[in-house]
């Protein structure tokens, strides 16, 4: 007996990452999974407990976020507008803002305060049709205030109808506290926060930032070790503005992702595509910093790497709350295809958080999250932007309502 069935709709599934659609089918659900894709010449009503008529409408797998910043304290608007007038990212850094704004306003701020506004952040992504995201720390930078980000995202979790992968993200930047003592910093975060973040259980993976701006290839070194001595896996910004080698150390960790790689070479891709590593694309980011080089698909499609599109989402270099706004992004700014583009925001995605096994795919055994659209066609979601375009979506068998 299924626990719900919802009929006469017009699936869209991938088969060898070509978008198939079948018209005139059903999606069975039993204990939060799919049991059964079928025709409806094949549907018996007495087999269900529930059925949901979708009346032709359009069932994709949900959407899944694999790259944000969703939780933090304060608003960087004004850089925003600095930016506008011509002042550089790494200006606005120099002179105290960037990260360590967001770090000076997530420490000083109350935990309801961050999650209520980082709640409407997230409500407007479930809005869209996603009901994965993964969320870093990394605006805190020390021990009480990365647990205070963690605890906001476990809240956020139970509160709301969506699975959240927590990351943890130390090593975003230098804090205040040890300006010009970075290895010192590196150590805080080895012998102290790693260890103690990892006893709360919330985190899967950690992150870095391997930049100029940030940290170089031995301190990141460092705390993959760590990482990898506490059994977490790891994750990478790399290459955004400058090839470092930092996709190749990644890969020698087996990463589940590298992310920005604007300036990815050739030589690292194919190491990427050896270690299975997902390349995480971040249209938002290339369009509010106005960079002018883009990361090189054509060279992740000739090694084969798979690519997973993000938010993001940001106070500072990417404030945009919308997954179905990239989509449109990495087609027009990136030139991916709409089977890219929609992979990028399900399978791929899915992989990129080492789910890919129970999320990203329209498929039996899968978690049953899906999305009903009010639309024709998969490639409506890339190539226009509609933010009403969802009729509602399902979070583990569940209707979700926003």
């Amino acid at each position: 007996m299924f626990d719900k069935t919802w009929i006469n709709a017009k699936i869209a599934q991938f088969e060898n990452e070509q978008i198939i659609i079948k018209e005139n089918s059903f999606v069975a659900v039993k204990d939060k999974k799919i049991v059964q894709i079928d025709s409806m010449q094949n549907f018996e009503p007495s087999k269900s407990k529930k059925v949901i008529d979708v009346k032709n409408k359009l069932l994709t797998t949900a959407l899944i976020d694999c790259h944000s910043h969703l939780v933090y304290g304060g608003n960087r608007a004004n850089e925003f507008e600095q930016r506008l007038n011509g002042i550089s990212y790494e200006d606005i850094t120099a002179q105290g803002g960037g990260i360590a704004s967001s770090i000076r306003a997530t420490r000083a701020e109350s935990e309801e305060e961050i999650y209520n506004n980082s709640a409407q952040r997230l409500k407007a992504l479930i809005a869209e049709g996603v009901t994965t995201i993964e969320i870093k720390t990394g605006y805190g930078l020390n021990l009480e205030t990365e647990l205070k980000m963690l605890r906001i995202m476990d809240r956020l979790e139970q509160n709301h109808p969506i699975h959240i992968e927590k990351t943890f993200l130390g090593a975003h930047a230098v804090p205040p506290e040890y300006k010009n003592k970075a290895d010192a910093y590196i150590d805080y975060i080895v012998n102290t926060m790693l260890p103690e973040v990892h006893k709360t259980g919330l985190v899967t993976a950690i992150d870095a930032y391997c930049e100029h701006l940030a940290f170089s290839l031995e301190q990141t070194k460092r705390v993959f070790e760590k990482a990898k001595s506490l059994g977490l896996r790891v994750k990478l910004h790399a290459e955004q503005f400058s090839q470092m080698g930092a996709t190749k150390l990644a890969c020698q960790y087996n990463a589940l992702s590298c992310d920005h790689l604007e300036y990815i070479d050739e030589e690292s891709i194919i190491v990427m595509s050896k270690s299975n590593t997902v390349a995480v694309l971040l249209p938002g980011a290339y369009y509010s910093l106005r960079e002018t080089q883009s990361p090189p698909i054509d060279l992740f499609r000739k090694h084969k790497v798979a690519m997973a599109i993000a938010t993001d989402l940001n106070p500072g270099t990417s404030p945009l709350a919308s997954l179905l706004l990239m989509l449109n992004m990495a087609a027009v700014l990136f030139k991916m295809t709409v089977q890219e583009a929609l992979l990028g925001v399900t399978k791929n995605a899915a992989k990129a958080l080492s789910l890919e096994a129970s999320k990203g795919s329209l498929a039996v055994g899968y978690d049953a999250d899906f999305c009903i659209w009010n639309l024709k066609h998969p490639r409506d979601l890339v190539t226009s932007y509609l933010a009403n375009a969802l009729d509602y979506s399902v979070y583990a068998g569940e209707k979700v309502n926003v």
